[in-house]
């Protein structure tokens, strides 16, 4: 009864960070080939102060209110940043990182006041993955989709320009609702460090980041722990192993020719 009861939990769970993991590894090898590694922060921030906001502007929000108005912060953000790639290309990192510090400097104002303030800082931060219903899998599963169809159906247009950020603001605001700020960045960036030698990037990337779904979900479960840290801790020791088995497997490649 007990195992059926925490599969009940814990699968959703699982479809949810499958679904952030195999969508955020190709985005965050582009992040990571532009050299704009913070943008996943900052607008992973702006999405959380438009939450933020929708909930105290709005007494009891509808879903679609507060999915409205955190998507606007995130794309507003998004596209303050092609512009800035456009004309200060050499300060865009300082801006994108100045950013996020704002958001998330205003997001702590506006929540300082409030009850459960506090609580809803840690949820925007580290997020509450185990909570995440099949009815948020529904939701959010076809935004994941539409993304990853575009990324590998077109990829000339899906990579390049505005609809570059248009898609990863969009991913970054369902992401952020579901694992928080800490996890977005982390599977954003280490599987793309994990995968730098890698022959072939999106692959690497992809079991970087399905193993940690499965170890960190798995674990957190296990010992009761809270689930986003947990995640960001094995997002961080799988990259750090695929980087080593692939620096080993090159020196043996190189040793042999």
């Amino acid at each position: 009864m007990l195992s059926s009861e925490l599969f009940e939990i814990v699968a959703p769970a699982f479809c949810a960070g499958l679904m952030i993991a195999l969508t955020h590894a190709p985005l965050g090898l582009e992040v990571f080939k532009r050299g704009i590694i913070f943008i996943d922060l900052a607008i992973a921030q702006f999405a959380g102060l438009g939450m933020v906001a929708a909930n105290l502007l709005f007494q009891e929000p509808a879903w679609w209110t507060i999915q409205i108005v955190a998507l606007g912060s995130a794309i507003a953000a998004a596209l303050v940043f092609r512009i800035t790639e456009r004309i200060v290309p050499l300060e865009q990192e300082a801006i994108i990182g100045s950013s996020f510090v704002l958001a998330g400097a205003t997001a702590l104002l506006l929540l300082a006041n409030q009850p459960h303030g506090g609580e809803e800082v840690q949820h925007l931060l580290s997020g509450q993955i185990l909570f995440v219903s099949w009815q948020d899998v529904q939701f959010h599963a076809p935004v994941y989709l539409g993304i990853l169809l575009l990324w590998f159906g077109w990829p000339n247009q899906a990579r390049k320009g505005n609809l570059f950020y248009l898609l990863f603001a969009i991913a970054i605001t369902s992401s952020v609702q579901l694992v928080g700020v800490f996890v977005v960045f982390a599977s954003l960036i280490l599987p793309a460090l994990a995968s730098s030698n890698s022959q072939n990037r999106v692959i690497s990337a992809w079991i970087c980041g399905v193993v940690s779904v499965f170890a960190g979900i798995g674990v957190s479960a296990g010992i009761d722990a809270p689930t986003g840290p947990v995640l960001v801790i094995s997002y961080a020791i799988a990259a750090a192993i695929i980087r080593i088995l692939t620096a080993i497997s090159n020196l043996r490649y190189s040793r042999r020719n």
